[in-house]
């Protein structure tokens, strides 16, 4: 028959593993109803299967219309005081104890998170921006994650996906 014997190749130029659980990162993130900054994150296991996505806003039962997004003023009054963080939300969100497991997150993680992520077990934090590399919290955060042995790096895209706004 003709074509019978014609060989099918894989498709070349897939996104790879990095890459798409950092899209899905980015993707999750725009479930935050944060005005100025959308962060996300992915917690995947070592099959490259997701068990936790999170983005950062307000606990359950705590609605966004009563709390505050301003970023100024007493700490009570700040979204400071009660946003859950990506990370945090993506651990809360977890089907399953994620030890040994790799977090993607679009911003790496602050201090708090960092102590989230070293009691639940991620071995691994894949993180794209470093917006506050050299304010204290993130300074804390490096030195408390790669003292229990949690490997970071940032993401380096092989493809520039964008996702439609």
């Amino acid at each position: 028959m003709p074509g019978e014997n014609m060989a099918v190749n894989k498709r070349e130029n897939v996104l790879t593993w990095d890459e798409c659980f950092m899209q899905m990162a980015y993707l999750i993130a725009e479930r935050s109803k944060d005005p100025n900054t959308q962060t996300g994150a992915c917690i995947v296991d070592e099959n490259n299967v997701v068990i936790g996505l999170g983005y950062n806003g307000f606990p359950r039962g705590c609605s966004d219309d009563e709390f505050p997004w301003t970023r100024n003023g007493e700490f009570a009054d700040k979204k400071y005081a009660y946003v859950v963080h990506a990370e945090a939300n993506a651990l809360y969100n977890s089907s399953r104890m994620p030890k040994g497991c790799k977090l993607y997150a679009t911003l790496f993680p602050c201090n708090e998170c960092a102590k989230a992520v070293i009691q639940n077990g991620i071995k691994e934090v894949i993180y794209d921006l470093d917006t506050y590399h050299d304010d204290p919290i993130w300074q804390a955060s490096r030195k408390m994650l790669e003292r229990a042995g949690v490997t970071c790096r940032q993401y380096r895209p092989e493809y520039k996906l964008k996702l439609e706004k």
